[in-house]
């Protein structure tokens, strides 16, 4: 309210010209009681308000240690533990600097576990959260744990557009996500925004064709068969039109050359790259193409022809909302008959331990250091990052396979690149790949 910004300017006011009161413990003390008071009473009905007046009565004790608290349970920690499920929308509408110290709070304030609940903030899809989170991950050590969330939201496909903006823009501190994985996130962030009718999308969007150099970085390094893939993926998505979508693709076709055939359709079907996956993760996308085709897309034409039976399309939401969904939809379901048709099963027994193949779990020491790490080298869609899985088809993965025991190879690590020595290569147990979901009841060796 009108009432409350002027409150919290007066309060400004005070506090920078604190030293120009002749008696401030008997100036100042009725004051400090009157912000206690007020944020007490405004907690529930006015909450940035509460905040600020708490984080101004704060600065007047540091600046004047003879005042005294009268409320000692209403502190800045408190308030947050009680106003977590609205933390976000409170953050958003105080001032920056303040919206920074409550960030800044948060540890404290939640005790084990903050850092996958200020996660959930910073996956909301605010920019200025999406921005300032990633610095109170820094601050407090756990800049690993937040790579290992990005890691997994990059790849299930799952972060918000403005998360993927602030990655791109920060790109130079975090060059091993920026592969061609992230490519189909993007897309995916755009295609969830734009059928939300979010403005957010355009935000993304508009980088996506404006950095012309994002498309580079994001395929430095990477295989020719990786960027086929994520051209494929551009030709299937409904959020870009065909011109726009050729531009995209020159980028990539200045990459890769060989590729730009793909761009007039003229791909031949047997150059497509065979994929090698889990029985668990083929049996995954099965089910869901079983579910697209015999349950969303049957409702989403119901959607359609009731939709449609409101009349004058031009301004029917409904129906708008039910064709955009139609398009996602048949992207989706056209991408997972192409990934489908590309794949072969294996349970990733009599795994080639001569050298590091695909079903091994190998050994690597860091020669500078001379710790050691074990990673299970499985199929295209089995990477899990936290428990050291990783695909065969990342750039690590392609790095490490051939290699024998003794040999050493030069990967990227979070403080540049790292040379490592094969110290062991042995078979991956049969259930060493993620597991469905309970529920889905689907074993590893199944099929």
């Amino acid at each position: 309210t009108r009432q409350s910004k002027e409150q919290a300017a007066a309060l400004d006011q005070i506090i920078k010209f604190h030293h120009e009161f002749k008696d401030p413990k008997t100036q100042l003390q009725p004051i400090v009681e009157k912000i206690e008071s007020t944020a007490a009473q405004n907690q529930k009905l006015h909450s940035p308000l509460t905040f600020e007046l708490v984080l101004a009565r704060d600065d007047l004790l540091e600046r004047v240690p003879e005042l005294t608290i009268t409320r000692p349970d209403l502190t800045l920690e408190r308030l947050i533990s009680e106003e977590e499920s609205r933390l976000t929308e409170i953050l958003s509408k105080l001032p920056s600097a303040k919206e920074r110290r409550v960030l800044q709070a948060l540890p404290r304030a939640l005790g084990d576990g903050w850092s996958r609940r200020v996660w959930r903030m910073m996956v909301s899809n605010n920019p200025r959260l999406v921005a300032q989170i990633p610095k109170i991950f820094a601050e407090n050590g756990k800049i690993d744990e937040l790579r290992t969330l990005l890691e997994r939201a990059v790849r299930e496909h799952s972060a918000s557009s403005e998360m993927m903006v602030w990655l791109c823009r920060e790109r130079a501190s975090w060059p091993e996500l920026i592969t061609p994985e992230i490519l189909p996130a993007i897309l995916s962030a755009i295609e969830r925004d734009q059928h939300n009718e979010t403005s957010r999308s355009s935000r993304l969007r508009d980088l996506l064709l404006d950095d012309r150099e994002l498309i580079g970085d994001i395929f430095t390094n990477s295989e020719v068969g990786a960027a086929r893939d994520v051209m494929r993926r551009l030709l299937l998505t409904p959020v870009f039109d065909n011109l726009t979508k050729r531009s995209l693709m020159a980028r990539v076709i200045k990459l890769y050359p060989e590729l730009e055939s793909m761009a007039t359709g003229a791909q031949p079907e047997e150059k497509t790259e065979t994929l090698i996956v889990s029985w668990s993760s083929l049996r995954k996308r099965q089910e869901e193409y079983e579910e697209i085709v015999n349950k969303k897309i049957p409702e989403n034409s119901k959607e359609i022809g009731v939709a449609r039976s409101y009349g004058d399309l031009r301004e029917n939401f409904e129906f708008k909302a039910a064709k955009q969904m139609q398009a996602v939809l048949m992207r989706r379901k056209s991408e997972l008959e192409q990934m489908l048709h590309r794949a072969r099963g294996t349970d990733f027994s009599n795994a080639d331990t001569f050298q590091i193949s695909i079903g091994t779990i190998v050994t690597l020491r860091d020669v500078d250091s001379a710790q050691e790490e074990s990673y299970s080298i499985l199929g295209a869609w089995d990477g899990d990052p936290e428990r050291h899985i990783i695909s065969y088809q990342t750039a690590i993965g392609q790095a490490l396979l051939g290699k024998k025991r003794g040999e050493r190879v030069t990967l990227n690590t979070d403080h540049g690149t790292a040379t490592y020595e094969v110290v062991a290569i042995s078979s991956a147990p049969l259930d060493i790949a993620p597991a469905l979901a309970e529920d889905q009841g689907v074993a590893l060796g199944a099929g």
